[in-house]
């Protein structure tokens, strides 16, 4: 390597000699690996088991202790001025809690240097939740709080009291007022002028007391709330400059192009919903691989990103997987730096069901089932409108009310059920709400398994940072469950029927991937596992009642794997 060589360039080890070069750069956010990125991806995931410049627990090798967090890692392939390859490497965030290591590119924007105002506002902004943390578990709130309690028990202990001494009162003063007529007429009104004096005190005795207790509840209160107020402003003190930090933070990070043009995140995100990038945008492997590229006139040829590690709770992510850039975080900022490179056409815009055919598998009257083929949309998205509806809305030309009941992924292939009428298709979607419906599907996993039958319960929502994949989330995440069985075992491959209980998106395919779950993708899963030619994974079969005979009949259709 010649010494003008960038000090983050890295040779290949191995010749490559014979790799034929792309045509054209990496689509990020859906590709299969070039075999230059796969064999700098090998040589670097060789260096991270060697090296020992750093220490991190990635959760696989027991002999390293601390928290575990697996880390996704990039490389991009890349020519010098003279034609020479070589590779960069980065890591998304930080690593062993530096930004910064020789093996790879640095960031963007190193938040983490000691005196730089990002290390300086954190650590204000860990001694105010200190403070606040503090104050919340203080003995003063919990003496204020308990003061309240007891006085309110005591307010009604002593209103009690009160009430029970007015009411034998008042019972007395009945007495005598029944026994006054045994008086005679002067004394008899002396005695019930008296008595209702008494009655009168009494009464504003009471009101007096229940204003003197709210007068000292209402004193306990303010004092509470006065303090509880305290506490909130400290909050909102302290959630605003953290906001302002995130601002001054995004607006150090400026991110070249291929033209040599130059955008700050602030800039790239404000026509993208909110206008508020993220947290961490900026930090992911794609971006700062190509910023340094840039900046160091090295012409980007292709791109992996991998993950090394245990996967996290709620994501699903493999030792060594290959998987694209993220929507959330990474789609506006590569949206910007992909300007002026040659790269890959979106498959997403492609078409896949040109030119196939739908199979009708049952007609009748009321309703019509289909073979959907796999990478077959159910119906139209956002860049390609030809979907099962479509074709349907075509074949059946005067068709009333809604055709679809149901949907499947675009991955997934099998049996879809359609009504011709508004009737049958309000007859049938109160079976889908009621769960009346059975389905089973049929599925390909990369794994043995070796139990025999479960339930898989996983709550899930979507990744907001990364449409359209589905997280593993207990606290927004709507119920799903699946009941599964083994039908074989051939090849290493596991091969099983599922029943969704329910029908959340990518509910098959999360939990049969999760850790939690079977902890083995589908094959040719190109979201959770590994793509192949296909999606095992196929809907053979629907049992429902009919809209007209009210007879349940099944419509099957065998997987073609």
């Amino acid at each position: 390597m010649n010494n003008h060589h960038p000090s983050k360039f890295i040779a290949f080890k191995q010749s490559v000699d014979g790799i034929a070069l792309p045509e054209r750069f990496t689509f990020p956010f859906y590709y299969e690996p070039h075999p230059l990125a796969i064999l700098a991806s090998k040589e670097l995931q060789n260096y991270i088991e060697s090296q020992t410049d750093w220490k991190h627990n990635f959760g696989v090798d027991p002999a390293v202790t601390g928290m575990v967090i697996g880390k996704m890692f990039g490389v991009l392939v890349v020519q010098n001025k003279d034609g020479e390859l070589g590779y960069l490497a980065a890591f998304s965030g930080k690593l062993a809690d530096s930004n910064d290591y020789e093996h790879f590119v640095p960031p963007v924007f190193d938040m983490l240097t000691e005196n730089g105002f990002y290390r300086k506002c954190e650590r204000d902004l860990i001694n105010q939740s200190a403070i606040i943390e503090q104050l919340e578990n203080s003995e003063e709130l919990k003496q204020l709080k308990n003061a309240i309690t007891e006085l309110e028990n005591t307010c009604k202990i002593e209103l009690q009291e009160l009430k029970e001494t007015n009411k034998i009162s008042k019972k007395n003063r009945k007495i005598q007022r029944e026994n006054a007529n045994l008086l005679d007429e002067s004394k008899k009104i002396a005695l019930l002028k008296a008595l209702d004096r008494e009655s009168i005190i009494e009464n504003f005795a009471l009101k007096d007391l229940k204003h003197e207790q709210q007068n000292k509840l209402r004193i306990a209160q303010e004092q509470l709330v006065a303090f509880e107020n305290h506490i909130k402003d400290l909050k909102t003190k302290r959630k605003q400059q953290s906001q302002d930090l995130q601002n001054q933070l995004f607006d150090q990070y400026h991110f070249l192009n291929a033209l040599g043009e130059t955008r700050s995140v602030l800039s790239i995100f404000q026509h993208i919903e909110n206008g508020k990038p993220p947290s961490g945008a900026g930090e992911c492997c794609a971006p700062k691989l190509l910023h340094y590229a840039y900046q160091h006139q090295l012409k980007p040829i292709a791109l992996a990103e991998f993950w090394w590690g245990a996967s996290p709770a709620s994501e699903i992510r493999k030792h060594k997987h290959y998987y694209p850039s993220c929507r959330g975080k990474c789609e506006p900022i590569l949206g910007h730096m992909l300007v002026g490179l040659d790269v890959d056409p979106n498959p997403m815009k492609i078409n896949p069901a040109e030119g196939r055919e739908l199979p009708i598998v049952y007609e009748d009257e009321d309703i019509v089932v289909v073979n959907k083929p796999t990478e077959f949309l159910s119906v139209p998205g956002k860049t390609i409108t030809d979907s099962v509806l479509k074709r349907m809305e075509s074949y059946l030309v005067g068709a009333s009310g809604p055709l679809l009941i149901h949907r499947l992924d675009m991955s997934t292939s099998g049996l879809l059920l359609v009504a011709k009428n508004k009737y049958a298709h309000d007859f049938l979607q109160r079976q889908f709400i009621k769960r009346s419906v059975q389905k089973r599907y049929v599925a390909l996993l990369n794994g043995v398994l070796e139990r025999t039958s479960g339930i898989i319960d996983l709550p899930l929502r979507v990744d907001l940072d990364d449409r359209p994949r589905q997280l593993v989330c207990y606290e927004y995440g709507k119920p799903a469950q699946t009941k599964w069985e083994l039908i074989e075992v051939k090849n290493g491959q596991s091969k099983v029927y599922f029943y969704p209980l329910t029908g959340r998106t990518h509910q098959l395919r999360v939990h049969a991937a999760h850790p939690q779950g079977l902890n083995m993708s589908i094959v040719g899963d190109d979201l959770y596992g590994i793509k192949t030619d296909r999606l095992y994974l196929h809907a053979e079969q629907l049992t429902f009642r009919h809209p007209r005979t009210k007879e349940w009949m099944t419509v099957e259709v065998k997987a073609d794997f």
